[in-house]
């Protein structure tokens, strides 16, 4: 969701940030500075899985993840995002057209919620997705794809689906997922470079180009 269909303007490394110094993590420290970077390497990933990384326990990934979702949400509360332009028409059009949408996130469900509740988001999609919902592996494991495909059933096969991010971690969860579309945005973490490096089959300006990218593949415009 964020920098795919949501502008969250950075927020991720400022409530990481705010996480961090809760942990004893100095601000502008060469250690911050270090973790900081995994943090933006990362995005995309299950943000639970990226703060086992960076501090090695699990009591501390779990201190470090509640705090970090805390300091998210009290930044959605305060109005801090916003949709990508042309997100939620984009969505609109998909549905129109008889596809199933499903939003999925690295976030836990009480951000996703949060997230979904400041853009009256709620009922935007047929179904929205965490790592916990399904099985507990986020991205780049291939299993909140494969759990949308099977919970709606809207296709045949899992070329059929399509997978849209802004991350290479999301492009490695589409590809393995064996999603017949695997589509990069630019309005979000990683570049063109990266998008395709991580096996991109189209990268797009923005999510809202994703409809016209489905109707050609589909022959339909």
């Amino acid at each position: 969701m964020a920098g795919t269909t949501v502008a969250d303007g950075g927020l991720v490394e400022r409530a990481f940030s705010t996480a961090a110094q809760k942990l004893g993590v100095e601000p502008a420290s060469p250690d911050h500075d270090d973790k900081l970077a995994y943090v933006r390497a990362t995005m995309g990933e299950s943000k639970i899985s990226v703060f086992r990384h960076l501090f090695g326990t699990e009591t501390l990934a779990q201190q470090a993840n509640a705090a970090f979702e805390e300091a998210y949400g009290s930044l959605v509360d305060d109005g801090l995002i916003e949709p990508v332009p042309g997100a939620a028409d984009a969505v609109a059009r998909l549905r129109e057209a008889g596809r199933t949408v499903v939003l999925t996130t690295g976030f836990a469900r009480v951000t996703q919620d949060a997230i979904l509740t400041a853009l009256g988001w709620q009922d935007l999609a047929a179904l929205t997705l965490c790592p916990a919902d399904a099985g507990g592996r986020g991205r780049p494991y291939p299993d909140m794809v494969l759990a949308a495909f099977l919970r709606t059933a809207a296709a045949d096969g899992v070329r059929q689906v399509a997978v849209v991010g802004d991350t290479s971690y999301d492009m490695l969860s589409g590809v393995r997922a064996g999603a017949g579309v695997v589509a990069g945005v630019l309005t979000g973490a990683h570049d063109e470079d990266a998008l395709r490096g991580a096996g991109a089959t189209d990268v797009l300006a923005s999510v809202a180009d994703l409809p016209a990218l489905l109707d050609r593949r589909d022959g339909t415009r």
